[in-house]
Protein backbone atom coordinates (compact mmCIF):
# COMPACT_ATOMS: atom_id res chain seq x y z
CA UNK A 1 0.00 0.00 0.00
CA UNK A 2 3.02 2.52 0.91
CA UNK A 3 5.02 1.72 -2.34
CA UNK A 4 1.36 2.15 -4.80
CA UNK A 5 0.89 5.62 -2.61
CA UNK A 6 4.39 7.14 -3.32
CA UNK A 7 4.10 5.96 -6.93
CA UNK A 8 0.63 8.06 -7.17
CA UNK A 9 2.48 11.06 -5.72
CA UNK A 10 5.12 10.42 -7.37
CA UNK A 11 3.23 10.44 -10.85
CA UNK A 12 1.07 13.54 -9.47
CA UNK A 13 4.18 15.40 -9.20
CA UNK A 14 5.49 14.95 -12.63
CA UNK A 15 2.54 15.60 -14.31
CA UNK A 16 2.15 18.92 -12.25
CA UNK A 17 5.86 19.80 -13.22
CA UNK A 18 5.32 18.66 -17.00
CA UNK A 19 2.74 21.24 -17.50
CA UNK A 20 3.82 24.06 -15.67
CA UNK A 21 7.28 23.97 -17.16
CA UNK A 22 6.36 23.15 -20.96
CA UNK A 23 5.52 25.87 -23.72
CA UNK A 24 3.04 23.13 -25.64
CA UNK A 25 0.08 25.76 -26.31
CA UNK A 26 -2.47 24.08 -28.33
CA UNK A 27 -3.70 25.37 -31.70
CA UNK A 28 -0.87 27.97 -31.58
CA UNK A 29 1.38 27.57 -34.74
CA UNK A 30 5.01 28.48 -34.68
CA UNK A 31 6.15 32.41 -36.99
CA UNK A 32 9.58 31.98 -36.09
CA UNK A 33 12.66 32.10 -33.27
CA UNK A 34 15.35 34.89 -32.81
CA UNK A 35 18.37 34.71 -30.72
CA UNK A 36 19.25 37.68 -29.16
CA UNK A 37 22.38 39.19 -28.11
CA UNK A 38 23.62 40.40 -24.85
CA UNK A 39 22.99 43.98 -24.86
CA UNK A 40 20.45 46.89 -25.77
CA UNK A 41 19.63 45.65 -29.56
CA UNK A 42 16.46 46.24 -32.22
CA UNK A 43 16.10 42.66 -33.83
CA UNK A 44 13.69 41.92 -36.97
CA UNK A 45 12.16 38.39 -36.97
CA UNK A 46 10.86 38.13 -40.97
CA UNK A 47 7.45 35.77 -40.55
CA UNK A 48 7.78 33.17 -43.89
CA UNK A 49 4.43 31.94 -42.73
CA UNK A 50 1.88 33.38 -45.53
CA UNK A 51 -0.42 30.38 -45.75
CA UNK A 52 -2.00 31.40 -42.60
CA UNK A 53 -3.93 34.66 -40.90
CA UNK A 54 -4.25 35.04 -37.24
CA UNK A 55 -5.58 37.21 -34.36
CA UNK A 56 -3.52 36.59 -31.82
CA UNK A 57 0.07 36.61 -30.37
CA UNK A 58 2.14 35.24 -28.05
CA UNK A 59 6.19 35.80 -26.76
CA UNK A 60 7.73 32.76 -25.43
CA UNK A 61 11.53 32.83 -24.10
CA UNK A 62 13.71 30.09 -23.24
CA UNK A 63 17.55 29.57 -22.38
CA UNK A 64 18.04 33.55 -20.81
CA UNK A 65 16.37 36.13 -19.76
CA UNK A 66 15.58 39.57 -21.69
CA UNK A 67 13.18 42.48 -20.89
CA UNK A 68 11.42 43.53 -23.83
CA UNK A 69 11.11 47.32 -24.36
CA UNK A 70 9.05 47.22 -27.42
CA UNK A 71 7.32 45.27 -30.51
CA UNK A 72 6.10 46.46 -33.34
CA UNK A 73 4.12 43.84 -35.84
CA UNK A 74 4.22 44.59 -39.47
CA UNK A 75 1.40 43.45 -41.31
CA UNK A 76 1.77 42.22 -45.38
CA UNK A 77 -1.00 44.89 -46.38
CA UNK A 78 1.76 47.69 -45.13
CA UNK A 79 -0.23 48.55 -41.48
CA UNK A 80 1.49 47.93 -38.20
CA UNK A 81 0.37 47.32 -34.97
CA UNK A 82 2.52 48.80 -31.80
CA UNK A 83 2.19 46.09 -29.17
CA UNK A 84 2.20 46.96 -25.48
CA UNK A 85 4.75 43.88 -24.38
CA UNK A 86 6.98 45.80 -21.85
CA UNK A 87 7.48 42.62 -19.49
CA UNK A 88 10.75 40.99 -18.10
CA UNK A 89 11.08 37.96 -19.41
CA UNK A 90 12.70 34.74 -17.08
CA UNK A 91 14.67 32.05 -18.96
CA UNK A 92 11.53 29.99 -19.46
CA UNK A 93 8.50 32.08 -19.39
CA UNK A 94 5.65 33.70 -22.07
CA UNK A 95 3.85 36.72 -22.47
CA UNK A 96 0.38 37.18 -22.24
CA UNK A 97 -2.28 36.44 -25.17
CA UNK A 98 -1.95 39.34 -27.78
CA UNK A 99 -5.04 40.30 -29.66
CA UNK A 100 -4.38 41.78 -32.90
CA UNK A 101 -6.47 44.60 -34.49
CA UNK A 102 -8.61 44.12 -37.04
CA UNK A 103 -9.61 40.53 -38.84
CA UNK A 104 -7.53 37.97 -39.32
CA UNK A 105 -4.22 39.33 -40.51
CA UNK A 106 -1.26 38.04 -42.46
CA UNK A 107 1.75 39.00 -40.66
CA UNK A 108 5.26 40.27 -42.23
CA UNK A 109 7.28 40.86 -39.98
CA UNK A 110 7.99 41.75 -36.09
CA UNK A 111 10.10 43.99 -35.06
CA UNK A 112 11.26 44.00 -30.92
CA UNK A 113 13.42 46.29 -29.27
CA UNK A 114 15.14 44.23 -25.65
CA UNK A 115 17.85 44.57 -23.82
CA UNK A 116 19.69 41.29 -21.67
CA UNK A 117 20.81 40.84 -17.82
CA UNK A 118 22.50 37.76 -18.48
CA UNK A 119 25.25 37.39 -16.46
CA UNK A 120 25.19 33.34 -17.94
CA UNK A 121 26.60 31.96 -20.91
CA UNK A 122 22.84 31.29 -22.28
CA UNK A 123 21.45 33.67 -24.48
CA UNK A 124 17.83 33.91 -24.60
CA UNK A 125 16.16 32.54 -27.70
CA UNK A 126 12.55 34.36 -28.35
CA UNK A 127 9.63 32.67 -30.16
CA UNK A 128 6.78 34.28 -31.68
CA UNK A 129 3.75 31.86 -31.63
CA UNK A 130 0.29 32.82 -33.21
CA UNK A 131 -3.30 31.81 -33.45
Amino acid sequence: MKRRSLFAVAALLFMVAATTMSFNFAGWRSLGTKTVNYKIDHDVLDVQLRDGRFKQLRFVVKGGSLNMHRCVVHFENGGQQEVELRHNFDKRSFSRIVDLKGNSRIIERISFWYDTQNSSNNRAKLSVLGK
